[in-house]
């Protein structure tokens, strides 16, 4: 959907009104998604504790870096001119709707995700293998598992709402 709109920042690739880094956070949280359960299947079914820790750390440092440089992008340019389609312009109840939701786990993934990582990195043994810490990793693990996938699909659905 071009636009002859010139909005400030810089103009995504994916050839919607979003800009470059939502563009990118879109795109990127399907490989994300997809990285994450290819780690979670390496430990559950294959045993392979050293490649999953591995695999989540980097997975957390390249989140980590896109959302910054996302919220960086959000904060100098802003979204909501796209998200109307024009200068000057107010989202829709139901984008800012949709916004609400998406915080929501966006906003519990960004503090669940670290802890179970930081407990992780504490309370399994060095090279990682099952223990004590195994059970309470396990739950904990899988909640920050749903709560990115729902951070995935809920930004998707922004996404779409408010750029296309």
């Amino acid at each position: 959907m071009p636009t002859d709109i010139d909005f400030p920042g810089f103009d995504g690739y994916l050839g919607t009104r979003a800009s470059l880094m939502l563009d990118t956070v879109f795109l990127a949280m399907f490989v994300v998604i997809l990285i994450m359960g290819w780690s979670i299947y390496q430990v559950r079914y294959r045993r392979r504790y050293a490649l999953h820790k591995r695999t989540q750390l980097t997975l957390a440092t390249v989140l980590l870096i896109a959302v910054v440089a996302f919220e960086i992008e959000m904060r100098v340019y802003g979204w909501e001119d796209r998200a109307a389609g024009e200068l000057g312009g107010s989202a829709s109840s139901t984008v800012w709707f949709a916004l609400y939701v998406h915080l929501v786990f966006a906003i519990t993934s960004a503090v669940l995700w670290p802890v179970v990582i930081y407990r992780a990195l504490r309370r399994f043994p060095k090279p990682p293998a099952p223990g004590e810490h195994s059970r309470s990793h396990n739950f904990w693990a899988r909640l920050a598992a749903l709560d990115m996938l729902l951070t995935a699909i809920t930004g998707w659905v922004f996404y779409v709402l408010a750029f296309l």
